[in-house]
């Protein structure tokens, strides 16, 4: 009889496989099957035999997948989509498991994203999944199944852009740019201001607020490019990944396209992942980071709220709420592109335009180039929109929403691919 290590390897091909009850055949027999001259998986010692190689096979598929683009929160946010919540868990078991494992530098983004999945180490290697079992007070066939599929899905990914060197270093170019939390004061200001806008029930305050928010968010990110131009080693432009799952996931990629483009970044949107990758230079990266979610939450918000005053009061219907999205994220989109030129100038001004303009060209070329390395069969696609009256609403609502004050109406919009 095949072994623990033999007997995942069959369940894993069955898993990817089209027939259904070849592999639930195999997760039998990973239960209660084994080598007859070794413990067996079903016997006293066979469960810690299959625990301790189903999380090799795990952190084995994990370490595939690092040079070939993934990141954590990646990989965490596929499977959660793909799978479910508890084998999202999972996998966060197996990401702790692998980061104890490695060997040598590992960067300290990579420890961020970590800890911001709570990827921790419960235990050994050989009681993991049996552990797994108990705190997520499941039964061990279901844990199996679970595990089985994680490295089913892990198995088959596909490569993505390497938009940061992994531990080891192997991948890609260094950058400085960053997705965990800053060290920037103006920038803390910045979360600061966007936590009240979203949490005040009056306009007039979340409007106050996020004003603020984006003159900051604008005057930081020109600094920073000023400063670095004169560097010996300047900033280089780096990447983050932003989820857009469903529901509405067009709409949402939408929404992180505007706010990208009007921060001097470029997006491509994967649908079929799940997420949208943004390029772009460490300081507006963590300005589109930032105004994306708080934006996301107001339409979201304005979004409820419109369906509670439509006809009807409380209908729900998917052309209604797609069209209020990407009206909002269109109409958003040319109020920050209006903030941005309006910010553009007045550093211009200060610093004089021969100084300033040239850095920005350099570094929308910068971005520009990586993006045609890391993209270069990118292609474009038409949204469609059916609902007229969520289409007006999400107009009005992104009028509405915390940017007024940034700038004077009616300025020209700068120009986008």
């Amino acid at each position: 009889m095949p072994d623990a290590d033999a007997l995942i390897a069959a369940a894993v091909a069955a898993v990817r496989g089209t027939d259904v009850r070849d592999a639930e055949r195999k997760l039998d027999q990973l239960v209660v099957g084994g080598d007859g001259g070794r413990p067996t998986p079903g016997g006293p010692d066979g469960p810690a035999a299959v625990d301790a190689a189903l999380l090799g096979r795990l952190v084995a598929a994990l370490g595939r997948l690092w040079p070939r683009g993934w990141q954590p929160a990646d990989v965490a946010r596929i499977v959660t989509r793909r799978l479910g919540a508890r084998p999202g868990r999972l996998v966060t078991e197996a990401l702790a498991a692998d980061r104890a494992a490695q060997r040598g530098p590992v960067p300290q983004w990579w420890d961020d994203q970590l800890a911001g999945l709570d990827a921790r180490v419960h235990g050994d290697d050989a009681g993991w999944l049996t552990g797994w079992t108990t705190r997520e007070g499941t039964d061990r066939i279901t844990a199996l199944r679970d595990a089985i599929e994680v490295l089913a899905l892990l198995t088959g990914l596909p490569p993505v852009a390497v938009l940061r060197p992994p531990p080891g270093g192997v991948g890609g170019p260094a950058t400085t740019a960053s997705s965990g939390p800053s060290g920037s004061r103006v920038l803390d200001r910045v979360r600061a201001l966007l936590a009240k806008a979203e949490s005040t029930t009056f306009p007039a305050e979340a409007e106050a607020f996020t004003g603020k928010a984006q003159e900051l968010i604008a005057r930081h990110s020109l600094e920073r490019a000023l400063v670095e131009a004169d560097t010996a080693h300047p900033d280089r432009p780096g990447g983050v990944r932003i989820s857009t799952d469903a529901p509405y996931a067009g709409a949402k990629a939408l929404l992180v396209q505007e706010v990208a483009a009007a921060n001097r970044c470029e997006s491509v949107w994967s649908d079929d992942l799940g997420f949208a990758t943004v390029l772009g230079f460490s300081a507006d990266l963590e300005a589109v980071e930032l105004l994306h979610t708080s934006l996301l939450v107001q339409a979201t918000a304005a979004m409820l709220r419109g369906r509670r005053e439509r006809q009807g009061g409380g209908r729900r219907t998917k052309a209604y709420d797609e069209a209020f999205l990407h009206a909002f994220a269109r109409r958003i989109g040319e109020r920050l592109r209006t903030a941005t030129d309006e910010a553009n100038r007045q550093a211009a001004q200060d610093a004089g335009a021969d100084r300033l303009l040239p850095v920005l060209a350099a570094r929308s070329g910068a971005v520009r180039e990586r993006m045609d390395t890391l993209f270069p069969g990118v292609t474009r696609a038409r949204l469609t929109v059916r609902d007229a009256e969520g289409w007006q609403s999400g107009t009005s609502a992104a009028d509405r929403a915390s940017l007024a004050g940034t700038a004077p109406p009616g300025r020209p919009l700068p120009g986008r691919r």
